[in-house]
């Protein structure tokens, strides 16, 4: 253990994260996080000193090509919730937009519906696939469309999104009855077995993650997905510099 390459990486300076080429090994998924684990939500904003540290690495990331990037907010959260790290890849060169859809109220199938419409329009008008960026339940909705579409979707980028088992694994699975929510995690496993994703995908996730059990963010049915483990709460996944760089190197590849 080096205790100065462990400052940097704590203040920003150095890159926190650990990218798994095939997915790490194998947990799980067993629930909503604990109590204990809600309770890291409250260090959210400690993601900004590092952030203001980070600034140099960030802005060596890899440049845009102008190309369209959506991104979806998670489960009740606001298209605002998005505007940082959206700023960020303005900066680099994509036409970054919001999903153009208010507020995410939870309600996937029709979201996924609206969404589609939105995300080949663009397609469309640009003339080249679009980047989709989710957060939470955003990630969930983006990789269906991709699933549906995937000739209009260049990639997808999630961070904390519950692949696997639905509700089950969040702290909204107290507002579902066990029979719901195997309904959905059969559901989820259907699809995947009978139309696996066909566009990279590059799913994020923290072990210390106190809204979804970070276990249900591994995604074991998408061949040649990357995985990035960083180390800060789900809510401070949005201003988590290793959340943006690694976003910002997926878009770039894809």
């Amino acid at each position: 253990m080096n205790p100065l390459n462990d400052l940097a990486k704590t203040v920003g300076f150095r890159r926190a994260g650990r990218t798994f080429d095939s997915p790490p090994p194998r947990f799980d998924p067993d629930g909503p996080p604990s109590t204990r684990e809600l309770a890291n939500e409250m260090l959210a904003f400690a993601q900004l000193p590092r952030l203001f540290a980070s600034s140099p690495r960030l802005l060596a990331a890899p440049r845009g090509d102008g190309s369209v990037v959506f991104d979806v907010p998670g489960w009740k959260a606001p298209e605002v919730s998005m505007q940082p790290i959206r700023t960020y890849l303005s900066c680099l060169g994509y036409d970054a937009r919001t999903w153009g859809h208010g507020t995410n109220r939870g309600s996937v199938e029709a979201d996924v519906l609206q969404f589609r419409a939105t995300v080949e329009k663009a397609a469309e008008i640009s003339e080249r696939p679009v980047g989709l960026v989710g957060w939470s339940l955003g990630g969930v909705i983006a990789r269906e469309v991709a699933r549906e579409i995937p000739e209009a979707v260049s990639g997808v980028v999630t961070f904390g999104s519950p692949i696997v088992g639905g509700p089950a694994h969040t702290v909204a699975a107290r507002n579902y009855t066990e029979k719901e929510s195997r309904r959905f995690e059969e559901l989820i496993e259907k699809v995947n077995r009978e139309n696996p994703l066909g566009v990279p995908i590059t799913a994020i996730f923290t072990r210390r993650d106190g809204v979804v059990n970070w276990r249900a963010c591994i995604d074991r049915n998408t061949e040649g997905v990357r995985h990035v483990e960083v180390g800060s709460s789900h809510l401070g996944l949005g201003l988590d510099p290793d959340v943006w760089l690694a976003t910002a190197e997926a878009l770039a590849a894809a």
